[in-house]
Formats: structure tokens, C-alpha cells, sequence
């Protein structure tokens, strides 16, 4: 399985967006990927009074990026946008995947949500807007075990522990947003510890460089063996890495450290 992860710079010109995220996707398919992984908000991260209409999943996003797969004949983690929610006032944050016919092969709504309150400094809830999806979720991708999440999920091990144990998991995957501060010290540290932890491959795509109104987010996407290595990194600023993932290095892993399988909590 050949799986990219796509870095993106998303300002508030959804169309533009869209086509960015379009030719990455080109070029991973170009360079033989089953799997194309995108960063979260792909299609818009700008100010909230600029956004465009939450929409369902086969709105204008939805069915961009279903036609992208077909066309291209890819697997597709179309990194999240604003689903129309529960009610007027929230969205979801949801992340699409789309199969190599463009079907829609699986939906997952972003867990946990970023509510901080530090007198002083910064105040940002995070559920003021969005609302918590409730369901872990695991796709298979033609044989492979795939176990979604998004950004802030990251710090949650727990969610990770039941994508691999109850949902078989081997590939992890984490379309972000990562905020700059946070990022240089904790994303790489993060990524690898849920790799290690679950055994378990892990393709995390990022949003980076400078985004409006006054936010900054980190890139360096990367893929990540169960092993903990950093198989490839994208480079600051927009692009892609294309990297093959060797399962039979997962069951080595598996077989030689059986940490999942002598788990007793």
C-alpha cells in the first residue's frame, strides 16, 4: 500500500482551496499512491464571518472530492470540512474517505474538541461552534485497517487504543491543523507515541504557514512506522510525500513486541 500525505496552506478562497488540494491529489496519484491523506479544513481556513454554508456530506465538498477519486482512481481522506450539525448554531468537523470509485466508503466526526480558558492570554472553546461526533470509526481500505481522527484527537490516547484494538487498526490517520507553538514541540512526539503504542502505521497531514486571522500551523506531515521511525516528512510549505507501507513489518513488529497482545487493562 503506497500512502501520501498532502500539506496544504488553505486561506478563505474556497475555490482556490479546492484546486490546490486537487493538484496534490494529481500528483500523488501521479507518483503511484493508493491512499492520499489531506490536512483538516481543507477547504477553507479563514475567518468564521467569511466561511461558506456547513453543508451535508454530498454537498459542494463532498462531491468535489468524489469526483477527484473517481477520476483519478485513488483512495481519498478528504481531511475535514464543516458539516452541517445538529443544530443552527454547530457544525461537525468531519472527515470524508472516498474508494477509487468515488463512493463514499466511510465519514468520521472530530471527538474532541479544543475548549481552553487561560486568563490573560487565550480564551478559544472550540465547542462553541462544533459539535462532538460520538463514534470512533475504522474503514477498511482494500484489506487494510484504517483508523480515523483529527488533529486534536491526537492528544487522546484512548480513542487510538479502540481503533486498534476494537477496530483492527493498522494505519492511523490524523488530518490536522496544528497550531505552530504547540506543534514544534508536541505533533512529531505525539504521532510517533501513537505509533508505538498501537502497532500501528500512522499518516498524519498537515496545514501550514500563516492563515487568517492571525494563525499559524505547522506542517511537517509525515508518515510514521509502527516501529516509531519517521518514514518520510514533507518539507515547510505546501506539498506531498508518497511512501510504501510494509505490512509485513507491521506483523514482525507485532509478533516479536506483542504489547497489544499482552495488554491487561
Amino acid at each position: 500500500m503506497r500512502v501520501a500525505v498532502c500539506q496544504l496552506n488553505a486561506r478563505d478562497d474556497r475555490a482556490a482551496n479546492l484546486a490546490a488540494a486537487e493538484d496534490l491529489l494529481v500528483r500523488a496519484a501521479a507518483a503511484g499512491a493508493d491512499l492520499a491523506v489531506l490536512p483538516e479544513y481543507v477547504d477553507f481556513l479563514g475567518p468564521g464571518d467569511r466561511m461558506p454554508p456547513a453543508e451535508p456530506v454530498d454537498g459542494v465538498v463532498g462531491t468535489f472530492f468524489a469526483d477527484v477519486a473517481r477520476r483519478l482512481g485513488i483512495w481519498v481522506v478528504a481531511g475535514s470540512f464543516h458539516e452541517a450539525g445538529p443544530d443552527p448554531a454547530r457544525t461537525w468537523n468531519t472527515s470524508l474517505v472516498f474508494d477509487r470509485a468515488g463512493a463514499l466508503a466511510a465519514a468520521y466526526r472530530k471527538i474532541h474538541l479544543y475548549d481552553v480558558e487561560i486568563p490573560g492570554r487565550v480564551s478559544y472553546r472550540e465547542s462553541a461552534t462544533v459539535a462532538p461526533g460520538e463514534q470512533p470509526v475504522v474503514v477498511d481500505v482494500e484489506g487494510l485497517r484504517v483508523g480515523l481522527s483529527i488533529c486534536y484527537d491526537l492528544r487522546f490516547p484512548e480513542l487510538y487504543r479502540r481503533l486498534a484494538t476494537d477496530g483492527g487498526a493498522e494505519l492511523l490517520v490524523v488530518p490536522a491543523a496544528f497550531m505552530m507553538h504547540t506543534g514544534r514541540d508536541h505533533w512529531e512526539i505525539l504521532l510517533r507515541a501513537r505509533a508505538i503504542e498501537n502497532q500501528c502505521f500512522v499518516a498524519a497531514a498537515g496545514q501550514t504557514g500563516d492563515h487568517e486571522p492571525g494563525r499559524t500551523c505547522f506542517g511537517r506531515s509525515m508518515v510514521v512506522d509502527p516501529w516509531g521511525t519517521v518514514l518520510a516528512q514533507v518539507a515547510d510549505g505546501p506539498g506531498l510525500v508518497v511512501t510504501e507501507l510494509d505490512l509485513d513489518r507491521l506483523r514482525t513488529i507485532r509478533a516479536e513486541l506483542p504489547s497489544l497482545a499482552n495488554r491487561r487493562l
